[in-house]
């Protein structure tokens, strides 16, 4: 069908070709698009430089740099109205509803496939919205753009930018809006891989990508969001929580390290790591946006990168103490040589090979949380969704699995040893069995739980809890620290050297 079709004029070519390109299935779409190394022939031959196509749902532009001229970057703009397409190497002051900006690296990888001729061609597709099986997400105004250069363009340094108006839509919660991608190939599947997206004013999205293929700007369905109004809220809990956490657990640190630290039973030492990483996230979170609003991506990563560390280990840490409890309450020893030693390599080192794979990525970056007409919120994190998902919430499923075992074990033989002593339990001992209770659900991190139940018509109230409880889990945790601070002199010691008997009124005090 090409062949016959390069047979006709240019213009008639270009009609048939564009034709083909938008009623053809989407599978062929990219196929399609290396027909504008036949236009840019054409175009030499007539020493053209522009060429502009319109159609009833397909509009674009094919440039043509000069082969004997040095690369420069270029700018295809649409006029305000849509009524043309233009090229400028400055857009300057004016007005348009979308532009594209192609880098001269990009024009260099595409002289050194195209035997010395460079070219781009932009098209964009109307009417064309996402996959029918995607009922969270939809296209920006229906408008797809396709970018070819006629050269596989990928990793580039200096990146593609293309600057997109929302029109009358104000972009209230930028972070339901997204910039993707997709490769033109099988069904039509969005990614947003290699792609950073960026607000401006609230009414412009800048889209930045190393590649180039069909972009757009999926929208997240509104009623997905948080009220601006509940996400103050949620943030003001939560950096209370956490400085009274820090607070806390900077007390506790201190007394340690001052007053027991050479007096400490093992679940003490797990306890005091525990502690340790649980002020790291604490402290990250809470400088997190201001770092974030510098803009600077080095400093995002590191902070991202620390923040998501300290997080991974924390739950590493309610494992380990879920499993120490397990090993002396339960089975009531430890033949483990080296034990601790194995525990605290164990606490920190697990989490490394994970955020290093992340950084080298380059998935930790600026996000946007919250947009307003006075501020816009930022935060350094992880931009993928399918490694948040796997990485934090499969990695935190495996610890609540186990730490819930625990924790169930360890009650029921607390139901039981009141069941045998009915007689001699007073209320006093019952509202310390309690604390107990409430402590060990704090110490094994099953208030992270509260986030599973996140969805429908409790989101909102799952995220207050959420923040209450883990925000102030510091200072619970402290509470509890005090609580047993006596250990090394008292009856609950699980220092394997201490004598036997100690093992007897532990049990006793289950």
């Amino acid at each position: 069908q090409t062949g016959k079709i390069i047979a006709f004029s240019v213009s008639v070519y270009i009609f048939y070709f564009y034709r083909a390109l938008w009623t053809t299935s989407r599978d062929n779409h990219r196929d399609l698009m290396s027909g504008f190394e036949t236009i840019v022939d054409e175009m030499e031959k007539n020493n053209e430089s522009t060429e502009e196509i319109v159609m009833e749902v397909v509009k674009g532009l094919v440039y043509r740099q000069d082969r004997n001229t040095e690369p420069k970057d270029v700018t295809m703009f649409s006029s305000s109205d849509q009524d043309e397409i233009s090229v400028t190497q400055n857009i300057g002051q004016k007005q348009y509803s979308w532009l594209v900006k192609i880098s001269a690296e990009a024009f260099n990888k595409s002289r050194l496939e195209n035997n010395g001729s460079a070219f781009v061609g932009v098209l964009q597709f109307k009417n064309m919205d996402v996959n029918e099986e995607d009922q969270n997400h939809t296209v920006l105004n229906n408008e797809v753009y396709g970018i070819s250069m006629g050269a596989n363009i990928s990793n580039l340094t200096d990146n593609i930018e293309i600057i997109i108006r929302a029109g009358n839509l104000v972009v209230e919660n930028p972070s339901v809006w997204s910039c993707n991608s997709w490769d033109g190939r099988g069904n039509l599947k969005w990614t947003t891989f290699g792609c950073d997206t960026q607000i401006i004013n609230m009414t412009i999205i800048k889209c930045s990508c190393s590649h180039l293929t069909f972009f757009a700007v999926l929208m997240s369905i509104p009623n997905a969001d948080i009220p601006s109004s509940h996400v103050d809220s949620l943030t003001y809990i939560s950096s209370i929580g956490c400085a009274s956490s820090m607070f806390f657990l900077g007390i506790a640190l201190f007394m340690h390290c001052l007053l027991r630290k050479n007096k400490s039973s093992q679940s003490t030492k797990i306890l005091i790591n525990m502690f340790v990483a649980l002020f790291t996230l604490n402290l990250s979170f809470l400088s997190n946006e201001s770092i974030a609003d510098t803009q600077s991506s080095s400093v995002c990563t590191v902070i991202a990168l620390i923040m998501h560390y300290s997080m991974l280990s924390t739950f590493t840490w309610f494992f380990l103490q879920a499993l120490h409890v397990y090993f002396w309450l339960i089975r009531q020893n430890i033949t483990i040589q080296n034990y601790m030693k194995k525990i605290i390599v164990s606490g920190w080192v697990c989490s490394c090979p994970v955020v290093v794979i992340i950084a080298a990525l380059g998935e930790y970056k600026s996000v946007v949380i919250q947009s307003t007409a006075e501020k816009t919120t930022r935060m350094c994190w992880i931009t993928n969704h399918y490694i948040h998902y796997i990485v934090n919430i499969g990695y935190y499923s495996l610890v609540f699995s186990f730490t819930t075992g625990v924790f169930v074990m360890i009650v029921t033989k607390m139901i039981q040893a009141r069941n045998v002593r009915v007689a001699d339990v007073k209320k006093a001992a019952l509202k310390k069995r309690l604390l107990m209770i409430l402590s060990l659900f704090v110490l094994l991190g099953l208030t992270w739980a509260v986030a599973f139940f996140s969805y429908g018509d409790m989101i909102i109230p799952s995220y207050y809890i959420f923040c209450v409880l883990n925000s102030f889990q510091g200072f619970f945790l402290f509470l509890y620290y005090y609580h047993i601070r006596n250990d090394v002199e008292g009856s609950f010691s699980d220092d394997p050297d201490r004598s036997s008997s100690s093992i007897n009124t532990t049990q006793e005090n289950i």
